[in-house]
């Protein structure tokens, strides 16, 4: 953390891992007294106790809510398979499928010859998808003797509820580690479960890939954070190095946007070095770390293209490159490094473009090309009529953060603390990096008037940039902000907590003892914790109270009829939420899916939406009959959509894709004109000879029409 100390003679540029820190009960030969000892022994007892106690706490608290909210326990078979929306049952399906396989190898050879989740296609899951925990939970379960006294499901879902232990236990030695005491650590996991509702959703999105991911991300964190300390022995280095490799593999097996998460943290590593803040040798190693955990994940996944084309790859390739180009970038004055560093910055830029230009123009990449569509018209790089860039920028969870959200994290005190620790070490790192590129002339002026200088450890330095990067990401993308508010608390509570930040504070103000900083540093923490015990207890108790049952008639009846009156090898055409539900209930064949990072895939849902087009029946028809489809799922939810104001209901991102005039009032883009042919979707129901001659109404509840095409020759 930030601190106030005595400048040391020739010291003055060197990164502030060469400080030591600040000891206590140490004796003039170094050594701490046998009661120090004990003491230290008792303390960091207590704090894992307790860290592992809340980290199955909070397992426990989610798990109930979950049970509570939807009587999971109770529930058919299919309602819990439905339980599991969107992408969430895609991903379950697979483990499913591992679980009925005749054996293992038969079950990974249908996951590597998929022929079922897109129809007329064989596809390999495993390098397509990241689906590595399901086959590898799959396995254990199989192996397990606890088939009679669990089911998959629970095994499943008892898993993912196992790693928000993990993920809290991260948090908690993270703030720890920054801090000194284990009492921020009890407060970053306060703040994480009081805050629930910002910093996790696991409890209704239990499959969903970044549960699987984060916590293996908050391990990293911690043990980079770690690895950032003084004085590590060489030993203590290996050992935390290694961790590093495994959180960060981990990380990048289970979440398909691992590349991008990395990449603004290599970048927080990228800044740092440039001002000297951190030890070059480390920021080397995690560089290496990372593109090597990187490649091991592609090499797992059949050298998935997207990963060779990452930009997280090509930067830091380049970052290591232009280190070796410019030897000499930490020697001169202010001005001298300060032009050496904007050559070094565009240096590493031009080659990042360069190397990702090639790698994407040799592998012929373009999987995730609708990414880069989706940031420039997000950022205001020229409207678009792009079909897949809108449908991102429509959704909610890809829109800017709410300012809601803000006031929420204020009820518990968390962003008032988070934005007081921000402020403070921000001003604080401004004057270290400027004192660092100043040079060693006027260091060594300084250093002879013996005046007190502030310096800010490298540990706290990296969490300084990374809480504000991914809060930059947060405030831009909302769906980004379980990365940065589960941070947060860590970062707050460890600034609220450091003897660091309170003697700097009180020694601007002329108050300072070190009885008075040790006392604020213990009392505030702890008064803290009561409060938020007084204020969310009651509705914590009552949250848990609340009994709730999972109820969805309309897809239930969808889901009995379509496993009971269609064959197995029937191929299903729909909107890419209600498929991934119909592949995990049924079995049937997809057309289209919701994992959407392949440029064929999303080709090919543009095509398939068509049925909410203004499209003639002939031209639906051959579309769909093109992808092998026997049925089609038509959702009154969709086709009379009410939730998203007019130009961002599918139906309109269509039409303007389409080029034709949105429905309802409202201004068209000039050069959009009328369809020839009324919507699909409320044509079809009216039962008319041109339709009628192509689909048969075989199925139809409140919310859903199942049509059966027929098979012209």
């Amino acid at each position: 953390m930030a601190t106030v100390r005595q400048r040391r003679v020739g010291k003055g540029t060197e990164a502030a891992e060469d400080q030591p820190s600040e000891e206590t009960n140490v004796k003039p030969d170094g050594k701490v007294p046998s009661g120090g000892k004990v003491w230290n022994v008792l303390s960091v007892t207590v704090g894992g106790i307790l860290a592992v106690s809340l980290g199955l706490l909070t397992s426990v608290y989610v798990a109930t809510l979950h049970e509570n909210d939807l009587w999971f326990s109770n529930i058919k078979e299919v309602e819990r398979e439905i339980s599991f929306r969107t992408e969430c049952g895609l991903y379950y399906s697979y483990y499913k499928q591992m679980i009925q396989a005749a054996s293992i190898q038969q079950g990974l050879h249908g996951l590597v010859y998929d022929n079922k989740t897109e129809s007329v296609r064989t596809i390999n899951i495993l390098e397509r998808m990241n689906v590595y925990q399901e086959v590898f939970l799959s396995i254990l379960y199989r192996i397990l003797p606890i088939q009679q006294y669990l089911e998959p499901v629970y095994f499943y879902i008892y898993t993912l509820f196992g790693l928000q232990a993990v993920y809290v236990i991260a948090l908690y030695v993270t703030s720890w580690l920054l801090s000194g005491t284990w009492l921020s650590g009890l407060l970053a996991a306060c703040w994480y479960v009081t805050n629930r509702m910002d910093t996790t959703r696991v409890e209704f999105t239990i499959p969903l890939r970044e549960n699987w991911a984060l916590p293996f991300f908050a391990v990293q964190v911690a043990a980079i954070t770690y690895l950032l300390r003084a004085h590590l022995q060489p030993a203590q280095e290996r050992v935390t190095l290694m961790v590093v490799f495994i959180a960060t593999f981990l990380f990048s097996l289970t979440w398909q946007f691992n590349q991008f998460m990395m990449l603004i943290q290599a970048l927080a590593l990228f800044i740092l070095d440039c001002f000297d803040m951190l030890p070059t040798a480390k920021v080397t190693w995690l560089y290496i770390i990372q593109v090597s955990g990187l490649l091991l994940v592609c090499v797992l996944q059949f050298f998935n293209s997207m990963i060779l084309g990452s930009l997280l790859i090509s930067f830091n390739a380049s970052v290591l490159i232009a280190r070796t180009i410019q030897k000499n970038l930490k020697k001169g004055g202010l001005l001298n490094r300060l032009g050496k560093l904007i050559l070094h910055v565009l240096l590493v830029l031009s080659l990042t473009l360069l190397i990702n230009k090639f790698i994407k123009k040799i592998l012929n990449l373009e999987s995730d090309e609708h990414i880069f569509k989706f940031l420039k018209a997000k950022f205001g790089f020229g409207a678009t009529r792009d079909f897949d860039a809108n449908l991102y920028l429509c959704e909610e969870a890809f829109g800017l953060l709410p300012l809601n959200t803000f006031s929420r994290l204020s009820d518990t005190l968390l962003f008032y603390v988070y934005v007081f620790v921000l402020i403070l070490l921000t001003v604080t790192a401004g004057i270290v990096a400027f004192r660092n590129l100043s040079g060693s002339n006027q260091a060594q002026c300084m250093e002879k008037m013996e005046e007190r200088t502030i310096t800010l450890k490298p540990d706290a330095a990296y969490n300084l940039t990374h809480t504000v990067l991914f809060g930059c990401l947060a405030l831009s993308t909302m769906r980004m902000k379980y990365l940065w508010t589960s941070h947060m608390c860590v970062f707050a509570s460890s600034g609220l907590c450091s003897t660091e930040v309170w003697k700097l504070i009180l020694k601007c103000i002329r108050l300072h003892t070190s009885q008075r900083a040790r006392l604020i540093q213990y009392s505030v923490p702890i008064i803290t914790v009561l409060y938020i015990s007084y204020k969310f207890w009651p509705g914590i108790m009552e949250e848990l109270s609340e009994l709730r049952e999972f109820y969805d008639p309309d897809t239930v009846e969808l889901m009995n009829w379509i496993k009971s009156n269609t064959p197995s090898t029937a191929v299903f055409a729909g909107s890419m939420q209600l498929l991934a539900g119909v592949k995990l209930c049924t079995g049937r064949t997809l057309t289209n899916h919701p994992h959407y990072e392949d440029k064929n895939l999303r080709e090919r849902t543009k095509q398939i939406y068509q049925i909410y087009a203004k499209r003639s029946p002939e031209d639906v028809h051959r579309i769909l009959r093109s992808f092998g489809t026997d049925y089609v799922i038509l959702e009154d939810s969709i086709c009379y959509e009410r939730r998203h104001s007019r130009g961002c209901r599918l139906r309109d991102l269509l039409d303007r894709a389409n080029g034709h005039i949105m429905d309802g009032l409202g201004e068209n883009e000039p050069e959009l004109k009328p369809s020839l042919y009324p919507r699909f979707c409320e044509e079809i129901k009216k039962n008319l000879p041109s339709y009628t001659v192509h689909f048969t109404r075989v199925f139809q509840n409140k919310t859903f029409h199942v049509y059966r095409l027929a098979k012209h020759k």
